[in-house]
């Protein structure tokens, strides 16, 4: 039976049971309370999943009662506002999403306890079917060269986001994104930002555009080691490039304005397109703690191929769009570190795990 279910899956006659909500959703939160994190981690994640949903429901035709995306939101008491297209591919890569009673909401002695998004603007990452996986491996590509940012995806993303927070202001609006998706709402949290517009976002599993020593080095002594002489070639560069560029200190000052801003951010360190920013914010920790602070100042907010290829890396601009700043270099993040255990790299990447009540997770706020 479970083989005859799975040729009926991928010929599309039914949706994946990770794709129905009354399966494989939260459907324990009958109740939301705004002031605690596990729910709100809840209702990111989820709508990220229906933005998944969306564009599974229209690459399999699955329309009335046989689409499933609707339910991943509607439980949450929110409605679809906007569907994002992809024009390259016309695939849905994100969705804007209003909360119902918002305005029925009772603000009223609520000093303490945070209020619900009006809206939350989701985006998916990568699906690895025919109808999607060209245009979102090039993107993929795109995050590993740091230029996301020149894509016809992300511009009219950057500018549904500009529209939304224009319309209600940026204390209503939420970003959620996974894995490429994370990368999208990542980077349009840091342009917001330095706009002076910093949204309440949500980045679950974004990838970290450097090498994963944290999953590829077993010995902790050798991860402190390779992370020290990084930094130390890193600062070096930085200080001799510095005499070039006049604009450096306008670019330090565009990574401080990034400190404000504290998005949740949702690692597994099984996952290798993510485990990074375990090590990078443990490294930062230390070396503040042995006393190689200045260092690691400089060292934090650059990276070396965006030295190398004259980009610079505290968020100046140049000629080659892709040398610009890396997606990862990051001052402050609520970290939640997904400590249970994960059988495999599906399991250890998806965006499931969050919403799963048993999974036991590691809280460290960084703050720059």
């Amino acid at each position: 039976m479970e083989e005859e279910d799975d040729v009926m899956v991928k010929e599309g006659l039914m949706a994946s049971q990770r794709e129905i909500f009354s399966i494989s959703g939260p459907i324990h939160l009958t109740s939301i309370d705004w002031n605690n994190s596990y729910h709100r981690t809840s209702v990111a994640s989820c709508l990220v999943q229906a933005v998944y949903t969306l564009e599974r429901d229209r690459q399999q035709n699955r329309i009335g009662l046989k689409s499933q995306a609707n339910h991943w939101w509607e439980f949450f008491n929110f409605t679809l506002a906007e569907t994002l297209i992809d024009d390259s591919d016309g695939s849905i890569y994100g969705a804007v999403f209003e909360y119902k009673h918002f305005f029925s909401y009772n603000y009223h002695n609520t000093h303490h306890s945070k209020p619900p998004p009006r809206h939350v603007i989701a985006f998916r990452g990568t699906i690895m079917k025919r109808h999607s996986r060209s245009r979102d491996l090039k993107l993929d590509l795109r995050c590993v060269r740091d230029c996301l940012q020149d894509s016809t995806r992300f511009v009219h993303a950057i500018q549904v986001i500009q529209s939304a927070v224009a319309k209600t202001g940026n204390a209503a609006v939420w970003l959620a994104g996974h894995s490429l998706g994370g990368a999208v709402a990542l980077l349009a949290g840091k342009i917001m930002t330095r706009s002076g517009f910093p949204l309440e976002s949500y980045l679950f599993n974004p990838p970290f555009s450097s090498i994963p020593i944290e999953k590829l080095v077993k010995s902790e002594k050798l991860k402190n080691g390779v992370r020290f002489a990084g930094s130390l070639v890193k600062a070096g560069v930085a200080i001799a490039v510095k005499g070039r560029h006049h604009n450096r200190g306008q670019e330090d000052d565009s990574f401080m304005k990034l400190a404000s801003w504290i998005p949740y951010l949702y690692v597994n360190p099984s996952d290798p397109i993510c485990s990074e920013y375990i090590g990078y914010f443990k490294h930062r920790n230390k070396m503040f703690e042995i006393g190689a602070g200045k260092i690691e100042r400089i060292a934090t907010r650059n990276s070396l191929r965006s030295l190398l290829s004259g980009g610079g890396g505290g968020g100046g601009s140049s000629s080659d769009s892709c040398s610009s700043e890396p997606l990862h270099l990051l001052p402050s993040a609520y970290m939640t570190i997904n400590t249970s255990h994960s059988p495999n790299f599906k399991r250890a990447h998806g965006i499931h795990q969050w919403w799963d009540p048993m999974f036991n997770g590691e809280y460290v706020l960084h703050q720059f």
